[in-house]
């Protein structure tokens, strides 16, 4: 769900990074469901595997092969990743260079994810139905707290000083305010929330909140409101039909948007675009590897499917897009899913079942 498009439409090249674990069997869900609908309707896309994860950093030593951000920002219009993580790898120094990687070199500074109930039965709260948890969170993504600012002072010693800095920047703030704003514009939704902590976080949040204030003069026609995060989280519990666009930084969006996936069914169906417009962007399911679910078929695909979902409405195909969200809204009604939201079926009957549909 975003509204901007790469500047590269013909051929769309997409290159598909299925990763570890599970990753791999839900990807080639997506990539079923992504053959389909570029059939059906005529799609300029071509899908490019690449088998870069634990067991080729195992095999090789290699994470990424040179040039491969590059590779990426030159030659693809997007990239379709699975899940990363393997026990084999205790650092999972080949998932921070993938994945983090990814994000860092290519600066996709919008993390978008949107909170869609499908169905009722889905959702843990009881009395809430899809017209009340229905927001998207614009997390952002190259800033924060996990850029690795920071040290330790006398390790292993009863002495030991960890440091972990936060790092917030006029123009990091900016953009992703801005993206959120843009994105309620386009799609006239009526209000965007920033969450924060500026009682405490006077410095780092003060720029957020003095930011927002002055970002949001430029969209008079969208209702504002700033919240401190812990009372923004309590209200999305209780009450998610509050909320409608929310924007956040990078530790409180990995927090703020798992509480949302919750909210939605669950890390099985939730998706997510990691975005610089118009440019080469990435999109994943939010779920990790769960490397004891590999080859059990529980694993839920429809959180890649619908990030593919997500790319497809990217690169400008709408129409295919809707149809696939018609799609995997029409499965989980009908209880046609994987165990986690109370079906029976395997991972490779649910992407079999929604190539169904889409061929009507």
């Amino acid at each position: 769900m975003n509204p901007v498009h790469p500047k590269d439409r013909r051929p769309q090249r997409i290159a598909v990074l299925p990763g570890d674990g599970i990753g791999q069997d839900v990807t080639a869900e997506a990539v079923k469901v992504l053959e389909t609908v570029a059939s059906r309707f005529s799609l300029p896309l071509e899908l490019e595997p690449f088998g870069w994860g634990a067991d080729h950093y195992l095999a090789t030593g290699e994470t990424l092969p040179p040039g491969a951000y590059d590779d990426f920002r030159d030659n693809f219009s997007a990239i379709l990743m699975g899940a990363f993580g393997d026990p084999r790898v205790p650092s999972n120094q080949h998932a921070a260079d993938i994945l983090l990687g990814t994000r860092f070199k290519l600066d996709l500074y919008i993390n978008l994810r949107p909170v869609t109930l499908y169905h009722p039965t889905v959702c843990p709260l009881k009395d809430k139905d899809e017209t009340n948890v229905d927001m998207v969170i614009f997390r952002e993504n190259t800033e924060g707290a996990y850029v690795g600012v920071g040290g330790v002072f006398k390790q292993g010693t009863p002495d030991e000083i960890a440091v972990q800095e936060e790092i917030n920047t006029r123009k990091g703030v900016e953009r992703i305010l801005r993206a959120a704003f843009e994105f309620a514009r386009s799609r006239k939704r009526r209000k965007v929330t920033m969450a924060d902590k500026a009682n405490v976080m006077q410095h780092g949040h003060g720029l957020w909140r003095r930011t927002f204030a002055e970002v949001a003069r430029d969209y008079p026609e969208i209702a504002t409101e700033s919240l401190f995060v812990d009372a923004l989280a309590m209200l999305m519990v209780k009450t998610p039909e509050h909320f409608d666009v929310v924007v956040t930084n990078n530790l409180f969006g990995d927090i703020l948007t798992d509480l949302g996936a919750a909210l939605a069914g669950g890390l099985g169906v939730a998706a997510s675009a990691n975005l610089h417009p118009g440019q080469t962007s990435m999109f994943e399911p939010v779920h990790g590897s769960a490397p004891n679910l590999v080859g059990t078929g529980k694993a839920n695909p429809m959180g890649s499917i619908l990030s593919a979902a997500l790319m497809l409405e990217y690169l400008g195909h709408e129409e295919a897009a809707q149809a696939i969200e018609a799609a995997v809204r029409e499965e989980i009604r009908a209880g046609r899913t994987t165990e986690d939201l109370g079906g029976n079926l395997t991972t490779l009957e649910v992407g079999s079942r929604l190539v169904r549909t889409l061929r009507g």
